[in-house]
């Protein structure tokens, strides 16, 4: 049996109780104290999350903007130093090697933040398309990743950093920052539905900087968050898990993430013509809001019907804390997709009603284009 993976927080999980579980390959905490208790804490002040097990991978050289735009459905020569983009990296027949993040270092330098699970694939998948003058790094190992979400999160970690942070709007980020003497890069960024920022720095200071944090937000009642919440919180968004809601069998256009394809560029990318083609006929299958109307949750897998006939399966599904409602992401055949449609999802042995709603399911209200 492979050995768990674990991040440069792992021994500080004890002292604060966690509960840590296997996820992808690596032991990491599930919870602090409960998942409701985390999930209201980042929807009310704000939460610390450790996830340092996600992947990071420089792309540098000349040609680095020409080799993205190939292998990126999303428009990178968009970017401009210290904005992100969020992105979906294709193979030919349009399935999902990953989605990730592309971060604007300068003109000959970017950094993806890529999904944990596929690290190395990403990286192989990369270097097998690498061309001209392209230099590809992994440095996962030596980077740690904390997010810092809420509403509270810009006060807390203004404490702690000389960077004007109500300057810096969603999607932006700052290479070159200080938090606590400590260097890192911080951007306007998150997986919760919430304002928030994500934290990159090197793995020794990640203890330091995850307890900083801690003191700073400790009045904000700013409270250590597992993964358990971390999937509530983007389920009510609505923002898509890989592996689940994406994959090699799910392509951008099917699970409705296809604002991050961007056909008008003029480059030839990795399964162009057959998101095209998907985009401009339309497809048999798409992603859809579900919530149930019966008692129960709609667990990833499980099959949906109606009638006699199966139309779909659930890719993603849990009791919302914020709407206290079962909902899930499902992808269903597009005539059985209308919002407001009435489909049955089969729990175990018996099949309970349920609807099709908009997403996303929770909504925060923005202001300054943050």
């Amino acid at each position: 049996m492979n050995e768990l993976k674990r991040t440069p927080l792992f021994e500080v999980y004890k002292q604060y109780r966690a509960k840590t579980i296997n996820f992808g390959g690596w032991e990491l905490p599930v919870q602090f104290t409960s998942i409701k208790e985390e999930h209201y804490a980042v929807r009310t002040n704000a939460g610390l999350f450790d996830v340092s097990h996600m992947g990071e991978i420089i792309v540098k050289g000349k040609d680095s903007l020409q080799f993205l735009q190939k292998v990126l459905t999303n428009d990178v020569s968009k970017l401009r130093d210290g904005k992100a983009q969020y992105t979906i990296m294709c193979y030919e027949d349009g399935g999902c090697v990953d989605d990730l993040i592309v971060y604007r270092l300068n003109e000959e330098k970017y950094l993806l933040v890529v999904n944990a699970a596929n690290i190395q694939k990403d990286f192989q998948w990369l270097m097998s398309q690498k061309h001209g003058d392209v230099e590809l790094q992994n440095i996962s190992e030596s980077c740690a990743l904390l997010a810092l979400q809420g509403q509270k999160a810009e006060k807390v970690l203004q404490t702690l950093t000389d960077v004007h942070l109500s300057e810096l709007k969603f999607f932006e980020f700052i290479e070159s920052a200080e938090i606590a003497g400590k260097k890192a890069l911080i951007a306007r960024t998150g997986y919760t539905g919430e304002d928030g920022f994500e934290i990159y720095c090197q793995s020794e200071d990640a203890v330091y900087l995850w307890e900083k944090i801690l003191q700073a937000g400790d009045k904000e009642k700013v409270v250590p968050c597992g993964l358990g919440a971390r999937d509530t919180l983007r389920l009510e968004a609505a923002l898509p898990l890989y592996g689940q809601d994406l994959s090699e069998d799910i392509t951008p256009i099917e699970a409705g993430v296809g604002f991050a394809v961007k056909l008008t560029k003029k480059e030839n990318f990795i399964g162009k013509d057959v998101l095209q083609i998907q985009k401009e006929q339309g497809v048999s299958r798409l992603a859809v809001g579900l919530e149930m109307i019966e008692k129960g949750i709609p667990r990833s897998g499980y099959k949906l019907f109606s009638g006699n006939q199966q139309i779909g399966v659930v890719t993603s599904g849990t009791h919302s804390p914020t709407l206290n409602k079962s909902i899930g992401i499902a992808l269903v055949k597009k005539e059985f997709s209308e919002i407001g449609n009435e489909i049955e999802v089969e729990v175990r042995t018996k099949r309970l009603k349920a609807r099709v709603v908009p997403t996303p399911f929770y909504k925060r209200p923005t202001k300054n284009g943050k």
